[in-house]
């Protein structure tokens, strides 16, 4: 059996569900697609895209979660390409305040959400 998949979205768990969706829509310009919430209140999915793709990034908020999560070495990360000047993009972020890491030998740059998930920025090929 062959099997034929693609990418849907990718989800990650915030503190501040409000706080990340400002985030992500000022540094990386990502709107909401649509949301889904529980009856009782338990939990808020929002559903972030960008525009151009059919990927979607979801922000999970649970209630009773009050604690930051643990996110061991935070190898694992979401990776975006930035159209137009890459060198004014990443000046913005530095303004923001979100910068991370920077490896000038490889060309790229992190930024890190307010759950500190680090985000790979690089430029449009």
């Amino acid at each position: 059996m062959e099997v034929k998949a693609r990418f849907d979205h990718f989800n990650i768990n915030v503190l501040d569900l409000e706080r990340s969706i400002a985030f992500y829509e000022k540094a990386l310009g990502l709107h909401e697609s649509h949301r889904k919430e529980a009856a009782d209140g338990s939990f808020v999915l929002v559903y972030l895209a960008d525009g151009v793709t059919g990927f979607l990034l979801e922000l999970t908020w649970l209630r009773d979660r009050k604690e930051p999560y643990e996110l061991g070495d935070n190898e694992s990360h979401l990776c975006f390409r930035v159209s137009g000047d890459y060198d004014a993009v990443r000046r913005y972020h530095k303004e923001m305040g979100c910068v991370c890491f920077e490896n000038e030998a490889m060309g790229l740059y992190f930024i890190n959400d307010p759950d500190d998930y680090w985000i790979e920025i690089l430029p449009q090929k």
